[in-house]
């Protein structure tokens, strides 16, 4: 505590006389100020310690500190996992309070006993210029807010948490009473005598002029004293009042937040343009905010010389996943509503309703049990090979074309939708962000799938007819060598298309896909989307959990007034935080940066308006950001990992057999066999497509075209048109039959 708390002003009147040899003087006048009515001294708190995990970094994670709560200020010290080098104060270590129990609160109170007064705490905050909250989704942390860095705390229990809890909130109550008291209360004369004085002087035999010297020099410096304590008493005063102003300042500001805040919310977009995230300042009561999504205007504190990166699981805004699950129930019942506040004017514009397609929600049951099969023999044949050429047992396959994992990168098709009627409502910069979130949500549905989809035979094709979702899709393998599949998409308002030329190579221990192509995504109001996707390499073939990872840097070309550049950050041995994925949108024109987006291809990708190099270094683009897109975390208990949606790609009713063409991969042998789980089938029906595949070069070299799509000035596929129109004539006249059977023999 601010030991010049306890010191009260003093004023003092000297009525020294002159004329002393006229009138002896046997009494100086000093007048001391003291209150009439002392009031009585407030208990002093006990010392509160014990430790708290506390979040330092994004490579450190959660990292225990051993804490300490004293005349209003909250210490911290390091400690070093399983004992080691700690302390803490003399006074934390007669502390009348421990919160907490367990094997590290033992060995951080040995080590700071140990340590004694030569630790020094590594940080400290000022309980007055702070603010506490608990976390109202996880009911085992709470957080401090200060003008200079933000405490993030997470205790053992709950009870622990609401212990430390009590004890802040009762030393930040206790503190401002001791500091912010009212103006200092009028004093009491106290009369101080020098008569003893006098009386000793004189015993001594000094004469009264010596002795009245005697008395002058006294008054002197009691006066150049009261100088002194004068001038502190000032600048106390001057400090309650700053005080004071700060915290007026504080408050006005924070409701000035709050309320504008909730006017963006009630005239802005619905969807959340706006972040709906209104602590920016510390100290707001907790209805206005939560504490999980509090601003980190000061550095989510961290105590480690370490590079950072976003964290998206942990500084997560609660109110955006809660209002992005809003939006997408909205979404998926198709009647989401979008609304601008361009020029103060507002208008809604409402997605057309698709109707609902009952579809199958699981696999078949395997017929089969599957067996193991030796890796080392195939391995050794094939190191460094192109993929194409490696031959595997159809045990290595999931029951999907490489045509069908193109349609399955439409997953979430809605963001395209959603992009459309931004567009129509002039935000070109919504559009952009929906644009890039679908273009990151086409990886979500590898994570957890450890086996390849077939490669498809030379002419096979696939078709998604998904009235539900609005699209037609059409796909085609249109060449062997280098392998090539096009594909060609019709939603409702848009054009998607593209092709994949992927070069692959088997390095026995991980299979690394680079894609050649370019995808391109065209609205009917003529703006135009262009990227290539990133690099994929999948681990642990021979050893180990079979795991993808995809890394490389996607730029997404835009033909109006954005585009934007991601970067898909590659996964370290030592990271504890994959799959990320970062990025910005820059204006064509100015080549200025407008937006950033962050998070995880697996997971979710954020938003944040602004230049992200304009931010200071220590800013945390979390507690601004808002939803995009969030996957699906439907779960299913299917033998690959397969989503809802990919579970229903090679689905096959019976009143389509007579409606599909014979090249369609749905009634491919060696697949549908795998689906069923029939997997002597599936292996003999695999080698004897690949026989015949074989074959597929010198067929190609012969001049053999794609029946669908065909190359255009720059060397891409693009789609000829006609497929659905045969389709629905159920001419299929000059379509070969690639698997070398009848469809019917598939079932």
């Amino acid at each position: 505590m601010n030991p010049l708390c306890c010191i009260a002003p003093v004023s003092v009147d000297y009525a020294a006389d002159h004329h002393h040899h006229h009138q002896p003087r046997s009494v100086a006048a000093a007048t001391l100020s003291a209150t009439p009515e002392a009031a009585p001294p407030q208990p002093t708190p006990p010392v509160v310690s014990g430790v708290l995990h506390k979040w330092v970094n994004y490579g450190k994670g959660w990292r225990s500190r051993w804490f300490v709560l004293e005349d209003g200020v909250l210490s911290y010290y390091k400690l070093r996992d399983g004992g080691g080098e700690s302390g803490e104060s003399s006074a934390s270590t007669a502390a009348a309070r421990v919160i907490g129990e367990g094997d590290a609160l033992r060995r951080a109170r040995e080590d700071a006993a140990a340590a004694g007064k030569q630790w020094k705490p590594f940080g400290d905050i000022h309980l007055k210029v702070s603010s506490i909250r608990a976390s109202r989704s996880d009911d085992k942390r709470l957080y401090i807010f200060s003008g200079t860095k933000t405490l993030h705390l997470r205790c053992e229990t709950e009870e622990d948490r609401n212990a430390w809890l009590e004890a802040l909130l009762v030393a930040k109550d206790r503190f401002p009473r001791s500091l912010m008291t009212n103006d200092f209360a009028p004093v009491a004369d106290i009369m101080l005598s020098t008569e003893k004085l006098r009386m000793r002087l004189l015993h001594e035999g000094l004469n009264e002029t010596v002795v009245n010297e005697c008395e002058s020099i006294m008054m002197t410096e009691l006066l150049e004293l009261h100088s002194q304590i004068k001038s502190q008493q000032q600048q106390h005063s001057v400090l309650v009042d700053r005080l004071r102003q700060l915290e007026t300042e504080k408050v006005e500001l924070e409701r000035t937040v709050v309320h504008e805040t909730k006017e963006r919310e009630a005239h802005g977009y619905v969807n959340g343009r706006y972040s709906d995230f209104y602590s920016v300042l510390s100290g707001g009561s907790a209805s206005e905010s939560d504490p999980d999504t509090a601003s980190q205007v000061a550095d989510a504190e961290s105590d480690e010389d370490e590079v950072t990166y976003f964290d998206t699981r942990d500084f997560l805004s609660v109110e955006s996943l809660r209002s992005a699950s809003r939006r997408r129930e909205l979404v998926t019942n198709g009647c989401n509503a979008l609304e601008s506040i361009g020029d103060s004017r507002s208008y809604t514009a409402k997605f057309t309703k698709y109707p609902i397609v009952e579809r199958r929600d699981k696999l078949p049951e395997p017929k089969e049990k599957e067996k193991p099969i030796g890796l080392w023999s195939i391995i050794k044949e094939n190191i460094g090979k192109d993929l194409s050429g490696v031959c595997l047992p159809v045990y290595f396959n999931e029951p999907l074309s490489s045509l069908q994992k193109c349609f399955e990168d439409l997953e979430y098709s809605y963001l395209v939708d959603n992009a459309l009627q931004w567009g129509k409502q002039g935000d070109s910069l919504m559009r952009t962000l929906l644009v890039a979130a679908f273009a990151v949500s086409s990886y979500a549905s590898t994570e957890g799938r450890q086996c390849k989809p077939f490669n498809p035979l030379l002419g096979e094709t696939y078709e998604a007819d998904y009235p539900d979702k609005g699209l037609r899709f059409f796909s085609e393998k249109v060449s062997h060598h280098p392998v090539v599949v096009a594909c060609h998409c019709d939603g409702r308002g848009w054009k998607f298309w593209g092709d994949s030329n992927l070069r692959g190579k088997f390095w026995g221990r991980s299979i690394q896909l680079d894609p050649i192509g370019v995808l391109t995504l065209q609205f009917d109001d003529g703006e135009k989307f262009q990227w290539s996707k990133v690099t994929t390499s999948i681990y642990n073939i021979i050893i180990g959990k079979i795991y993808c990872d995809h890394y490389g840097t996607m730029h997404i070309k835009g033909s109006s007034q954005y585009s934007c550049k991601l970067k898909f950050k590659e996964l370290s041995i030592i990271d504890r935080n994959p799959h990320q994925v970062q990025g910005y949108v820059q204006d064509n024109r100015t080549g200025k940066k407008v937006a950033m987006l962050i998070g995880k291809w697996d997971e979710a990708m954020y938003y944040v308006l602004g230049d992200p190099s304009a931010k200071p270094k220590w800013y945390d683009p979390m507690s601004e950001a808002v939803l995009l897109w969030e996957r699906d975390k439907s779960l299913n208990q299917t033998r690959y990992n397969l989503s809802p949606f990919a579970i229903s790609l090679n689905e096959l009713p019976p009143h389509m057999l007579t409606m599909l063409p014979p090249t369609d991969s749905r009634l491919r042998p060696d697949q549908r066999h795998l689906e069923n789980g029939e997997y002597e089938k599936a292996n003999s029906e695999k080698l004897r497509l690949e026989q015949l595949q074989r074959q597929a070069r010198r067929l190609q070299e012969k001049g053999w075209q794609p029946r669908w799509f065909r190359k255009d000035e720059d060397d891409s596929y693009c789609y000829l048109g006609g497929y659905w129109e045969a389709r629905e004539k159920g001419n299929w006249d000059g379509i070969p039959h690639i698997f070398g059977q009848s469809s019917a023999s598939t079932g």
